[in-house]
């Protein structure tokens, strides 16, 4: 989600002016492994894009994608690991980007309140096809021959990876799930305004809590500004961190936590 205050745009600005956003609730006790972060390395970010999704490029894996959100500034783009554009494409000024995903030969992109998701050539980023879903868009990723994708509650929507139709839904027990990453058959979900990432598995079982407050947020003082970025690094037990303006991007390990 890219703001505090979903659904009082029209009233108030993007910021959380407007009052205290509820917290999540508390992770249902399953007795799944604990584990904190390990920094690498510290890579340059953006402190200008709202981060909504990041994906090591398949095309190549120096590389990273970036899907952006804000009213008139949303947009998806290739970057080096030393921050350069490669490429980018803009989502028109009244849509609010959202969570990307890549499958074998294409990236989609969502929009949080639009109803409508892009699918993009992964080298130029232009607009090859699209398709409408209900409700908000808030992560995707992919794994297999599905997408899933989360809309700010408990539950995970299973789509084709391919029309986008929806194939069913998974319940989790978890709320606010935001950012996702697919990875080694599992998927990663940050929590909405947290520093809490679950290891979930496809049929929606809590397999692992990750606890990501160790990393520092150097972002300008912005309630929005929160933890949302998470790539595997394909191949390794690593991933990249990183969040909305955080001119930071955190390759890490998750390891047990003490």
């Amino acid at each position: 989600m890219r703001s505090t205050f979903a659904g009082l745009l029209s009233t108030c600005s993007l910021l959380s002016g407007c009052g205290t956003a509820p917290a999540p609730d508390p992770v249902p006790e399953s007795g799944a492994a604990q584990f904190t972060v390990e920094i690498v390395r510290t890579l340059p970010g953006d402190p200008g894009s709202f981060t909504q999704g990041l994906e090591v490029s398949r095309r190549d894996p120096n590389e990273l994608i970036v899907g952006t959100g804000w009213l008139g500034e949303s947009r998806i783009y290739r970057r080096t690991m030393d921050g350069a554009e490669v490429a980018s494409a803009d989502l028109k000024a009244t849509e609010f980007g959202e969570g990307i995903a890549q499958t074998t030969d294409a990236i989609w992109q969502l929009t949080w309140q639009n109803g409508v998701a892009y699918q993009r050539d992964p080298e130029t980023l232009e607009v090859i096809g699209q398709a409408s879903f209900p409700g908000e868009g808030w992560g995707l990723c992919a794994l297999d021959a599905s997408l899933y994708m989360s809309d700010g509650t408990e539950s995970l929507r299973v789509l084709d990876s391919v029309t986008f139709a929806e194939k069913g839904r998974v319940a989790t027990g978890v709320d606010k799930l935001n950012e996702l990453e697919c990875a080694d058959g599992a998927i990663y979900a940050n929590r909405f305004l947290t520093t809490e990432i679950v290891k979930l598995s496809p049929g929606g079982e809590v397999l692992g809590l990750i606890d990501a407050s160790g990393l520092s947020n150097n972002a300008t003082r912005d309630p929005n500004n929160v933890l949302n970025g998470i790539a595997h690094i394909p191949g390794t037990d690593r991933f990249y961190l990183t969040g909305k303006r955080w001119p930071d991007v955190y390759e890490v390990r998750f390891v047990p936590k003490s």
